[in-house]
């Protein structure tokens, strides 16, 4: 993937785009240490107390969900998720805008696709409680849900940022000078 260098300050939009991604990141860590923790509960109480309890399954599950989604989410902001990479970095300025726009497009059409039937089959099954958890049967698919709005949401943002016209870049050479040809 080329990283490109801009020294555009970003705008209040693109700052609180960051600091939601920030956030997504911080989220999906926190998840990723809480199933670790379930699971070494889990694991401690079958094979050192021998009373194995019901709730660490679907918890693992929901922590499992909310990282991977999110996770999901904030690879699409960063542009580490979803993409044509080898492609992208191998042709012209003109088709890699193309490409940037495309790849925008699929992916926030994809994100609300996602969105939409992870929250209809969230309300599907939020009236039935999972056996052996105090939760909804359908809770996994809130983060699915929430993670499908931000890939649209920072898909979106990567679109209008590869629209933009781009800042004419800056030459090293020096400017002529008087009697120069």
């Amino acid at each position: 993937m080329t990283e490109t260098a801009n020294n555009v300050p970003a705008s209040a939009a693109q700052r609180v785009l960051d600091r939601i991604a920030g956030a997504v990141i911080a989220v999906a860590a926190i998840a990723l240490l809480g199933l670790v923790v379930v699971q070494a509960w889990q694991v401690f109480t079958r094979y050192v107390l021998n009373d194995s309890p019901s709730w660490t399954e679907p918890v693992t599950l929901l922590l499992l969900a909310t990282a991977m989604s999110l996770g999901a989410a904030a690879g699409v902001h960063t542009r580490r998720h979803f993409g044509f990479f080898l492609l992208h970095d191998h042709v012209r300025p003109a088709i890699r805008r193309a490409i940037d726009v495309v790849v925008a497009l699929i992916v926030a059409c994809i994100g609300v696709v996602i969105a939409y039937w992870a929250a209809i089959l969230l309300l599907d099954g939020i009236d039935i409680r999972i056996a052996g958890a105090s939760l909804p049967q359908s809770i996994n698919y809130l983060p699915l849900s929430v993670g499908g709005v931000l890939m649209s949401l920072f898909a979106i943002n990567q679109l209008v940022l590869s629209l933009a016209p781009h800042p004419a870049v800056a030459t090293s050479q020096p400017a002529p000078q008087d009697g120069d040809l």
